[in-house]
């Protein structure tokens, strides 16, 4: 599958906002939309009132951004939150962050989303003893996730561990063990216990036009 391979720190500046998609280097002063919070380009400085729109199409990037979907996959994550009884917005933000690279990210055995979908696909992870090497695994209730132990000492894994502190704890709906690389799925995440900047409402609003 495609995927976006240009520089990641643009796309921050684009949303004007961190998304955290470069890993260690977003929580020291190198981060680029720090040193440069404008929007990239040559009208940089150049920031127009923004339509409903707009609004709604930036909020919609933003989030697509942080999990690093492409628009078809993350459309199929809004159409299967709106067949769900509930509040759309947050199903959507539920499936997505039950996505298996996400949770492993999360759990901090790896510095960003995108290292965490390659430990996927080359078969680290282990859910419930079995190699799942599918980035978009649904994790469910009760999921024990860890480590293969062939991969274990792998340099990613280990300097995702060993940097987890500059990047915050463990979410309150998931119990980790960093000595021996494992952690368990305990809950789906309501709203309020998920770390996420995005106003999903205007996600919702602009897909069912």
């Amino acid at each position: 599958m495609a995927r976006y391979s240009g520089p990641e720190c643009r796309i921050c500046r684009r949303e004007n906002v961190k998304l955290f998609l470069k890993g260690n280097k977003c929580t020291t002063d190198k981060c680029a939309f720090e040193r440069r919070s404008y929007a990239p380009g040559q009208h940089k400085d150049r920031r127009s009132k923004i339509s409903d729109y707009g609004k709604q199409l930036r909020e919609k990037q933003k989030l697509r951004r942080i999990y690093g979907l492409l628009e078809r996959q993350f459309r199929n994550y809004y159409e299967a939150a709106s067949r769900k009884p509930g509040v759309t917005g947050e199903i959507m933000l539920q499936y997505l962050e039950r996505r298996l690279d996400n949770v492993v990210y999360r759990m901090g055995l790896a510095v960003n989303r995108l290292t965490s979908r390659q430990l996927v696909n080359h078969g680290h992870l282990l859910v419930n003893g079995r190699k799942v090497d599918i980035p978009s695994y649904q994790v469910k209730v009760g999921d024990r996730i860890s480590v293969r132990p062939k991969s274990k000492e792998a340099k990613p894994i280990k300097l995702a561990v060993e940097t987890f502190a500059r990047r915050g704890g463990v979410p309150s709906w998931l119990e980790v063990n960093h000595e021996d690389l494992s952690g368990v799925f305990k809950s789906i995440p309501s709203r309020q216990e998920m770390d996420l900047t995005i106003q999903e409402q205007l996600i919702v609003e602009l897909y069912s036009k």
